[in-house]
């Protein structure tokens, strides 16, 4: 979009604090709002208003952070979330980089899709932001004394134009001129290389004219077309403008009306007291006289009868300027372009075969000119090839002389520019702004590489602390893989620990069935597929019942192949935690029907003990700290895994009291001679009556959770973290989960050394293994 009118080249960082609001905010420009919602009824029908025209350049990121600023400030941040997602929008612009046009089409295009507006109406919003946007980045003095009325103000806006190109050689500015009709009426003309984006204008002068003149303008498009006499900016818009004043007037106006009033009543009196002896211009000569002064005329310029300037001293006085007449050919120069361009000192040297017009684009004939007098001219040399120059000025019409005076100086940028063209700053008259403007702005460019780089460091910043905050979370995940959350966060946090007594919670041990056979048959990379299959499985089902998963090792720390073990209840007390395991226990049996024995081809078989008791948890180790539980019930449960039964699930007395009245399938198994325990009274879980199998495996699309303690609560984890659970419970009480609510988990690569050795027996193991054993969270 380049430069689009009031200084939207001026380049600078803009600071705003959009509004969470999804809604269109409106100020005094309540029709905004009105467009905004015709558009939506009428239609997409100009959505496409874009040419894609050749000749499309770039733009500064100056404009893109603006429409970022309008989609943030008017529709929200989510809408600007939503549209930064799409393909081939950025979501963040540097200010002083230059981007492709079509990046800011298609931001465009996808900003009105996404609102569901038409490019018109979004386009004259943006006219209407932009004006506001240049304000608030600190050129509100700068826009104000543009002019002191509209049409001064848009006279100016080429200048300004040029101006700005100086430190900002890749814009490229539309072209503005008024041209006022013999009946009074005020045309705007707009030249620009991109074709369909004249609806900015319209926002952009109805902004000026409402906060600068106090007016209300209404724009109508007359023509549109393509300019035959311009060699750019092709594209030809045509508005009629209607100014009014505000129907409210200050106190300033107020008092000036009540002056005008005292005035008028007082030169009718003098006319009535005057009017018996005088008349006709006597009268008026007369009135005027009494009063001393004090009806003012309008200011009417007096010129002399002849010019007191030597052409000697003219010449010195403006080195670069130029005459020439309707045949283009060149009558007088300045010494400097002498100087400079000896060619135009032949006797047939004509203007337009030395110079090509760079501003305006058009034609270099007498009429052009003449038709675009009131734009600053830019004139570049192109006969010799090694002089650089480039002249800017105005163009000056001289009726009796039929000739154009052009009162130039050369367009520089920096110091470095001066020298390539061959001059010095002596060259240019002591009263030329340009020996200013060329120190001034060759430091300006310093300081604008300068914020440039800082701008460039700031956007590689923000990109690294993105592939931080990747990377960081990554860290997180498999961190609280390994303990849970709220202890890793105290951990990091580099505060201790503290060792915790829980009075109750259920345990869940369990292995594969001949797993020692099965891995003296295999290869190791098919035992770790299997095991990498089920332990997936088992890994999912953790989330579904909200369990931990536990590691168990024994005391040597040696790693257990086949042996998988959970709790409930730990870290987070639950008064459910005995009903989350033996769901568990259930989905693992299932889930394990569905990993086949890579020596059989058939599905594996596991073993699964479950006790309930109290235990001793904390964390242990610096260099790899693992949460780990102690105690006699982590030694019950392993029992209740080793003297348990091929497919069946084995609980401990104290299970079985905390599921008897559940809705459980609980069959009593009788007393059995437990290892180090004596006789026991032990059970076998066969299902649950109450809850289908998919509810247990997580794949209810009910969306509904298995306990009721978890409904309609938010549960809280020690460290005061609230996470919120969204669940729904039946008639039973009980609760399916919500699968979307379940973390996926990632998948493990398995470590296998030697195997825990199980006996089919389930009564022979070694004493020795169960005198304790500790388990380490993860």
């Amino acid at each position: 979009m380049g430069t689009h009118s009031i200084g939207i080249t001026i380049i600078h960082t803009f600071q705003y604090s959009p509004s969470d609001s999804s809604e269109l905010k409106t100020d005094s420009d309540s029709h905004s709002f009105e467009a905004l919602e015709l558009s939506r009824s009428q239609g997409r029908s100009q959505r496409h208003i874009f040419g894609r025209a050749p000749g499309f350049g770039a733009c500064y990121g100056f404009i893109n952070s603006c429409l970022q600023s309008l989609v943030m400030d008017r529709f929200g941040q989510e809408t600007w979330d939503k549209l930064s997602s799409l393909p081939g929008v950025q979501d963040s612009f540097m200010t002083y980089m230059v981007y492709d046009d079509m990046v800011t089409l298609s931001l465009v295009q996808e900003a009105c899709s996404l609102l569901d507006v038409s490019a018109e109406v979004f386009l004259k919003l943006f006219g209407e932001h932009f004006f506001l946007f240049c304000k608030q980045a600190g050129y509100d003095t700068m826009l104000r004394t543009l002019g002191g009325s509209l049409i001064e103000f848009i006279g100016n806006l080429d200048a300004l134009h040029s101006y700005l190109a100086l430190s900002y050689q890749e814009m490229n500015a539309p072209s503005f001129r008024v041209e006022m009709t013999d009946d009074g009426k005020m045309l705007l003309h707009y030249y620009s290389d991109r074709k369909g984006l004249h609806h900015i204008v319209p926002g952009i002068m109805e902004a000026v004219a409402r906060e600068f003149f106090d007016s209300k303008v209404t724009m109508m498009v007359l023509n549109q077309s393509e300019e035959d006499e311009r060699t750019g900016k092709k594209e030809h818009v045509v508005f009629l403008v209607k100014q009014t004043k505000q129907a409210s007037k200050t106190r300033d106006q107020d008092l000036s009306s009540h002056r005008g009033e005292g005035l008028f009543t007082t030169l009718r009196d003098r006319c009535e007291s005057l009017a018996g002896t005088k008349s006709g211009w006597d009268l008026i000569r007369a009135v005027v006289l009494s009063e001393k002064g004090s009806v003012h005329c309008t200011f009417s310029p007096c010129y002399p009868d002849k010019l007191w300037v030597e052409e000697k001293a003219f010449c010195d006085a403006f080195p670069f300027h130029i005459v020439f007449d309707e045949d283009l050919k060149v009558r007088q120069m300045g010494v400097n372009i002498q100087k400079i361009l000896s060619g135009l000192q032949a006797r047939d040297a004509t203007l337009d075969q030395n110079f090509t017009i760079i501003h305006p684009q058009v034609t270099f004939t007498i009429e052009s000119i003449r038709k675009f007098i009131n734009s600053q001219f830019v004139l570049k040399s192109c006969k010799d090839k090694h002089t650089k120059l480039k002249l800017r000025g105005q163009m000056l019409w001289m009726e009796s002389l039929g000739c154009m005076l052009y009162l130039c100086s050369p367009k520089l940028r920096s110091l470095q520019e001066l020298q390539d063209v061959g001059l010095h700053l002596a060259d240019l008259a002591q009263h030329d702004v340009t020996r200013d403007l060329v120190l001034l702005n060759h430091q300006r460019l310093a300081e604008l590489e300068l914020t440039n780089q800082l701008e460039r460091k700031k956007e590689e910043l923000r990109i690294l602390s993105q592939h931080l905050e990747a990377e960081k979370e990554k860290t997180e995940t498999l961190l609280y893989a390994m303990l849970p959350r709220h202890i890793a966060n105290q951990l990091k946090d580099g505060k201790s620990v503290a060792a915790g007594e829980f009075e109750v919670c259920t345990i869940l041990f369990s292995d594969v069935v001949t797993f020692t056979s099965i891995c003296a048959a295999c290869e190791p990379i098919h035992i770790v597929h299997m095991l990498n299959s089920m332990y997936s499985k088992f890994d999912r089902l953790t989330s579904v019942h909200d369990i931990y998963k536990v590691f168990p090792t024994c005391l040597k720390v040696e790693t257990i192949g086949d042996a998988y073990m959970a709790v409930g209840g730990v870290p987070v007390p639950t008064e459910s935690h005995a009903h989350r395991v033996a769901n568990f226990a259930l989905g693992m049996r299932i889930a394990a029907r569905e990993v086949p024995n890579p020596v059989t081809g058939k599905p594996i078989q596991i073993r699964v003990g479950l006790h309930t008791g109290p235990v001793l948890a904390g964390v242990v180790g610096e260099k790899m700290p693992r949460y780990c539980l102690f105690g006699d019930s982590v030694n019950t449960a392993s029992r209740m895994e080793s003297h348990g039964v091929p497919d069946h699930i084995h609980l401990s007395t104290s299970t079985y009291s905390a599921l008897k009245d559940a809705g459980f399938n609980i069959q009593e198994r009788g007393q059995i001679e437990v290892k180090g325990k004596g006789q026991m009274t032990t059970y076998f879980l066969m299902g649950n009556l109450l809850v289908s199998e998919d509810s247990i495996m997580g794949r209810d699309d009910g969306g509904t959770c298995l306990y009721r303690e978890d409904y309609g609560q938010s549960e809280k984890e020690p460290d005061g973290r609230t996470e919120n659970v969204l669940r729904d419970t039946s008639s039973d009480g009980v609760i399916a989960p919500d699968p979307s609510q379940i973390d996926p988990m990632a998948p493990f690569a398995w470590d296998i050394t030697s195997p825990f050795e199980t006996n089919d027996n389930s009564y022979n193991t070694s004493a020795s293994y169960f005198n304790s054993r500790l388990c380490v969270l993860i």
